[in-house]
């Protein structure tokens, strides 16, 4: 069952925040982003959270992409005439429950104005713990499904 919470995501700044993504946005930003995708993506899978991962663009219009290809883990690049922080508010000044957004950001001003919309400030530190947490739990839902296929196999057909 998919949760209510929506986890909004600061791109550039959780690059910068997270201390093992820096040096690899140094020499790859475009790796360091994948990696960011990819922890969000155990999030987004082991407990049914929204998941949108803002980064500021540089082109003339709102660039949506589906890494996943599901509508539910997007990743958005804003025009050039808007900031992530922009567009991150916007989302949460539109949610239907704004209380059920959650804003990772280690941006002061940017947590003050979302949370004075309602939504939840997440820590750099906490949204790793929570992809940490969730990168176990899907580790072990798979160790128990490789378990209980084993058994099967040894067991005699009927």
């Amino acid at each position: 069952m998919a949760s209510a919470k929506h986890l909004l995501v600061d791109g550039p700044n959780i690059l910068h925040a997270w201390p093992e993504l820096r040096p690899l946005l140094r020499r790859d930003r475009e790796a360091a982003r994948s990696r960011l995708i990819q922890q969000l993506a155990a999030v987004h899978d082991a407990e049914a959270v929204r998941v949108t991962l803002v980064f500021d663009g540089r082109g003339p219009e709102l660039r949506v992409e589906r890494p996943s290809q599901q509508d539910t883990l997007t990743v958005l690049f804003t025009p050039s005439k808007l900031t992530a922080d922009d567009v991150i508010e916007q989302l949460v000044a539109r949610a239907a429950a704004p209380s059920d957004c959650h804003v990772a950001t280690a941006d002061r001003a940017e947590r003050r104005t979302v949370e004075a919309l309602g939504a939840q400030w997440v820590s750099p530190e906490d949204l790793a713990a929570w992809c940490a947490r969730a990168e176990q739990r899907t580790a072990a839902q798979a160790a128990g499904l490789r378990r209980r296929n084993a058994q099967a196999w040894q067991r005699p057909p009927s």
